[in-house]
């Protein structure tokens, strides 16, 4: 018998096990851990079910659905990370967004903004294995890059004619200077102290209304400024753009367009089968077009609008009560007949009444017919609801349609009717010449967005909610009755903010009583003689609007940066080192001999001797505060002033200033303590410096920069740099401690600084 119990208890679990679809149990655990909003759990989870069971429509379904889910949460908590400052955390973050959910592009979006980020401040802080910027091919060159055989600052003070200016400024260099056979004479007043060799090219060139170019390395030409000389003699490039982010043929019709009106281009070809630019032009035009092309060519936003739409409807309807009859009949039944006979022979029977009979009548003469009565108890309760939760992906600028429910015909045009079967007793057929258009009924979504770079997404959206409520004969034919509920508006929501679109509610109460007068409406007995009718309909649409938003505009730095362009008539580009004065100096040399400088030339200026290098040892440079140790009440303020010690050729000076945020505040930062007594060091007592303070409270970070004016030397020495006012705000101690300083001299160059910190304590 025991054995019996085990085989049949056996069997059951097996049974059991069997009718239980594989993976059920981990997809239950996938479906708790959403709900916890553990989406990583999850993904886990519905991944082993899916493994479990490889073709279960509804794992797969899922395990997509959380896969976006988990991306996106990973997505925001690196975006956090990145705006609080923590750059490698939020890669970690974003390294693992794409790891769950490799086909999301906002991800990897991310990732490489938050490296280049990273790259830009190893850079900035000379970190060890990055190359120095080659600032002088950061823009394109043209066919013939000029290498003079000297490349030193140009010292020339001299008026002449432009072609002797020209001569002495290539041989200063080293260069071979040919001109135009129409080149005229003009002189002009050369003025040149300390300039590049392009910029000396460039000043003589204005003066004397020319333009120079190289021919090779180390040969210019000179031309008159004329435009057919430009036409004959600048020489073009040919280059190929090919766009990675136009979709459709006017986007790049678009950009074509707007190319040739701002450069005024001549030679531009669009081709479409390849979605490429070809562009000749002079190299100038063709690095500016780069430039504009690089910012334009971006791929557009994408956002996933979630809508769900809930309609819920109540009808209730009671009906009690027994409604006698309303109305009875009466019919007079005479008692006897008379019998009237014609002149012809004939007889005849009427049925008639003497009045001499009247007073004879009785009860028996007369017939009553009564009505019946009807009982009704009736009670109805009905409730629908329909929800719908689609989702939306549409790129940016680009109107998005979802439809979901029915068409429904509808009759339209003309009827012309006719007879069937001839006569006029011929059927009718109203089906003759009738037009029919298809109605769509049901969830009508038209969705237009515009993705914002700060994390928004404007909506230009048409919800239409509709549906068959009865029918209506029109002209033989029984038309639909459409009720709908359309909500059209544009509005501005954050991403993942849930908007109520439209909640529209619709109440019906009607009530009705019918009976016996005076009958009806005694309690209780009302019942008896009334029929009390009550319907109560109820109808609620309520929409909402999810917008998430799947890919950013990837608007980079070099993107938002100005470019120099040139004149009106000529545009053109100029690298960074073309306008900056030369740092160094040329080495002292023997002067020329009187054969070598051509007449009315000034030689180049002497080399400045070289500093004297620094005698002994700089004694080390300190930063701290005075006095180090602070006593306050909670709300009163003082002042803690910020000395240097030691320092030479001090020229600015920013740092960070870290301390508690619950227990004391910095409220403002003063040029003098003391009333002036004290302060004024960088200043040097003489002139006016930038002091630059922003103070979070919420963090307890203060950061403060003190600069002297420009083109002015630094300070050396020790004194009091600054005054910082401080608060007390609760009961507690507080550290007041320099977390990061970087001071430089009048050469840009960093000064090493030990850094003190205070001791600020706050009494109740």
């Amino acid at each position: 018998m025991r054995r019996s119990g085990s085989v049949i208890l056996c069997l059951g679990i097996g049974l059991l096990a069997s009718g239980c679809p594989k993976g059920q149990s981990e997809y239950n655990q996938g479906r708790k851990a959403e709900t916890l909003q553990d989406y990583d759990a999850a993904v886990e989870y519905y991944q082993k079910a899916l493994k479990a069971n490889p073709n279960n429509a509804n794992f797969k379904i899922k395990l997509n659905q959380i896969r976006f889910e988990a991306a996106e949460q990973h997505v925001k908590t690196g975006t956090k990370l990145r705006a609080d400052g923590d750059l490698q955390g939020a890669v970690a973050q974003f390294q693992r967004a794409l790891a769950i959910d490799p086909s999301s592009p906002i991800a990897d979006q991310e990732l490489r903004k938050t490296l280049g980020l990273i790259g830009e401040k190893s850079r900035e802080e000379g970190a060890a294995g990055q190359p120095p910027e080659d600032e002088s091919q950061k823009m394109a060159s043209g066919p013939a890059v000029l290498k003079p055989m000297m490349d030193y600052p140009i010292n020339l003070k001299m008026a002449n004619d432009a072609r002797i200016v020209f001569d002495t400024i290539g041989k200063l260099a080293g260069l071979t200077v040919v001109y135009d056979p129409d080149f005229p004479a003009r002189k002009i007043s050369a003025d040149l102290p300390n300039v590049t060799l392009e910029q000396a090219l460039d000043i003589v060139s204005l003066e004397s209304k020319a333009v120079w170019k190289p021919v090779t390395e180390n040969i210019i030409f000179v031309f008159p400024d004329q435009p057919q000389k430009r036409k004959d003699y600048e020489e073009e490039v040919v280059q190929t753009f090919y766009m990675a982010n136009t979709v459709q043929p006017q986007d790049l019709t678009e950009l074509v367009t707007g190319l040739r009106q701002m450069f005024d281009l001549r030679r531009i070809q669009q081709i479409n089968s390849q979605n490429a630019i070809i562009i000749r032009d002079t190299p100038d035009k063709i690095a500016l077009i780069d430039k504009v092309i690089r910012d334009v060519d971006k791929a557009k936003p994408e956002v996933v609008v979630q809508v769900e739409i809930l309609e819920a409807r109540t009808d209730r309807l009671r009906d009690l009560g027994v409604l006698p009859g309303q109305s009875a009949s009466l019919t007079f039944n005479p008692p006897s007949s008379s019998t009237t006979t014609t002149t012809t022979g004939g007889t005849s029977t009427t049925t008639g009444l003497p009045l001499n009979q009247l007073k004879h009548l009785g009860t028996k003469d007369y017939n009553v017919n009564l009505p019946g009565a009807v009982a009704t108890a009736i009670l109805t309760d009905s409730y629908t609801k329909i929800i719908q939760n689609p989702e939306i992906r549409s790129v940016d600028g680009q109107i998005a349609k979802l439809r979901i429910g029915d068409k429904v015909p509808v009759a339209t045009g003309s009827f012309q009717t006719s007879a069937l079967g001839g006569g006029t007793a011929g059927l009718v057929s109203p089906l003759i010449n009738t037009q029919f258009q298809y109605l769509e009924v049901g969830v009508n979504i038209d969705m237009t967005p515009r993705v914002h770079p700060n994390h928004e997404v404007s909506l230009k959206a048409k919800i239409e909610v509709s549906s068959v409520t009865g029918q209506s004969p029109i002209g033989g034919i029984n038309q639909p009755i459409i009720s709908q509920r359309v909500v059209e508006h544009d509005i501005r929501l954050k991403e993942g903010e849930v908007n109520i679109l439209g909640g529209l509610i619709q109440r019906t109460d009607t009530k009705t009583l019918n009976g016996w007068p005076g009958f009806a409406r005694i309690p209780l007995l009302r019942y008896f003689f009334s029929d009390d009718r009550v319907d109560h309909q109820e109808d609620e649409v309520l929409v909402v609007l999810i917008p998430h938003i799947v890919r950013l505009p990837e608007l980079t730095r070099a993107n938002l940066r100005t470019m120099y362009s040139g004149p009106d008539m000529v545009p053109q580009v100029k690298r960074e080192k073309q306008l900056r004065a030369p740092v160094s100096q040329p080495p002292a040399a023997t002067s020329p001999s009187p054969a070598a400088v051509t007449p009315g030339a000034t030689p180049p200026a002497a080399a400045a001797p070289a500093a004297n290098p620094p005698q002994g040892t700089q004694p080390s440079a300190k930063l701290r505060f005075e006095p180090q140790s602070v006593t306050l009440k909670t709300g009163e303020t003082k002042v803690v002033a910020l000395v240097v010690d030691s320092v030479t050729d001090l020229f600015s000076i920013p740092l960070l200033v870290q301390y508690n945020p619950a227990v004391i505040s910095v409220e403002e930062v003063q040029h003098a303590v003391n009333g002036g007594q004290r302060g004024g060091f960088l200043s040097g007592g003489t002139q006016d410096i930038a002091i630059v303070e922003n103070v979070n409270k919420e963090k307890g970070q203060a950061i403060i920069s003190a600069t002297r004016q420009p083109n002015t030397s630094g300070v050396s020495g020790s004194g009091t740099l600054l005054g910082i006012v401080i608060k007390g705000i609760a009961p507690g101690s507080s550290s007041l401690s320099i977390v990061q300083v970087n001071a430089k001299d009048s050469q840009q160059k960093l000064i090493p600084l030990v850094a003190g910190e205070a001791t600020v304590q706050v009494q109740p």
